[in-house]
């Protein structure tokens, strides 16, 4: 049975989580942690993790980029996995997740549905195929209520594309500022933020008189609740190191 807390437990994310635990018998959440502990189910929620009346085997993180530190410290005190499902991380604080990984074993991913790492090894085949001929756009949708912009998705799969065409691109985020013809080598990035979408991503392959789109759409926040339950489990147990969906898949 592996022991899972829940980081962001009062959070949209943080009680699909929960509802997505209850009932499993390979896993049950022991506690939360979020700056709003009110209770709403049989586990305590404490502000801090160094407050957690009982250490986990793995911590589930859906909440800011601003409480890493703290989960870094208490996971490498204690040795507990984790499994990072926030998104709006800075290079600097990739750095940290990297380095915390040759201690502990951590699942990174920006994005922990299981059609959306299709999507990508989909548009990574795409690029190896149509790479230099056509031009390549990535159009991604979210709700009003997100912050980060482009959404991690969608720079994950811009850089699984970039690694796939030697990294010779760069990316673009905003033409309006650019008053010139697109360059060849580039990946455009375009964000829409409104009502209560929950995220669509497309991968356009644009070329002379044909047009390419890879698409996803999560109809619910419950496909990146359940991918993350999944990590948890497959994680508990594991040796130090990056894992992410990919090794998931393959086992």
């Amino acid at each position: 049975m592996t022991k899972i807390v829940i980081c962001g437990a009062n959070g949209k994310m943080g009680h699909t989580v929960a509802s997505c635990i209850d009932g499993q018998d390979d896993c049950t959440v022991i506690g939360g942690v979020d700056s709003y502990t009110a209770k709403y189910a049989d586990f305590p929620i404490v502000a801090t993790p160094a407050e957690l009346p009982e250490v986990p085997d793995v911590i589930i993180d859906f909440s800011n980029p601003s409480t890493l530190d703290e989960l870094l410290e208490y996971a490498l005190v204690n040795n507990v996995a984790l499994v990072l499902a926030t998104t709006g991380y800075d290079d600097a604080q990739i750095q940290k997740i990297q380095s915390a990984s040759q201690q502990i074993p951590v699942f990174f991913t920006f994005n922990m549905s299981l059609g959306i790492n299709l999507l990508v090894e989909l548009a990574k085949k795409a690029a190896t195929v149509l790479g230099g001929q056509f031009d390549i756009e990535i159009v991604e949708k979210h709700h009003n209520q997100k912050i980060d912009a482009p959404s991690g998705t969608a720079i994950m799969i811009a850089n699984a594309i970039n690694d796939t065409l030697n990294n010779e691109y760069h990316y673009v985020y905003d033409r309006h500022a650019r008053r010139m013809k697109r360059d060849s080598k580039e990946i455009g990035m375009h964000s829409i933020r409104g009502g209560t979408i929950v995220g669509e991503h497309d991968v356009i392959f644009a070329g002379q008189d044909e047009v390419i789109t890879l698409s996803h759409s999560a109809a619910s926040k419950t496909v990146f609740a359940v991918g993350a339950v999944n990590a948890a489990v497959y994680l508990c147990g594991k040796p130090a190191g990056m894992y992410d969906m990919k090794q998931l898949v393959q086992e």
